[in-house]
């Protein structure tokens, strides 16, 4: 079965989150900067503000990045659906994420008429070394 078509390009994704997000820091968001089929990337960057005692980056802060890629992620394939809405988050917590730009991919597992299913991938170090991953499931509003 191919990858749906994205509908938004990264920059499309941006714009809508900043639309959808006006009073946010504009350094509080992660930025797309990837859109494939089925896919996508974003990075944010990275602030003292995220750690935890141990220096690590918080466990609350990384469920944000991946949630925020998952609405990325379906934005680009549904297009603007700014009521898409996070029914379901299971976070896993792999390794300690050392300070750093925190790099979320997001897959598209399912996009239905009613919820898109994501897994999302987290890591600061590379790809090769993930600190987290998450499944986030989004409701879709009815058309």
């Amino acid at each position: 079965m191919a990858a749906p078509q994205p509908k938004l390009t990264a920059d499309e994704v941006n714009a809508l989150m900043r639309r959808a997000f006006p009073d946010a820091p504009q350094d509080g968001l992660p930025k797309t900067v990837a859109v494939a089929p089925g896919r996508v990337t974003v990075v944010r960057a990275y602030s003292p503000g995220m750690l935890r005692p141990g220096q690590l980056i918080s466990g609350p802060n990384l469920m944000g990045i991946a949630d925020n890629a998952a609405y990325a992620l379906v934005l680009a394939h549904v297009g603007d659906q700014l009521m898409a809405v996070t029914s379901s988050l299971l976070m896993n917590f792999l390794r300690g994420a050392k300070p750093g730009d925190i790099h979320a991919e997001a897959e598209l597992l399912h996009l239905g008429r009613r919820n898109a299913v994501c897994d999302v991938r987290l890591w600061t170090e590379s790809p090769d070394r993930i600190c987290a991953q998450a499944n986030v499931t989004y409701a879709l509003p009815l058309s």
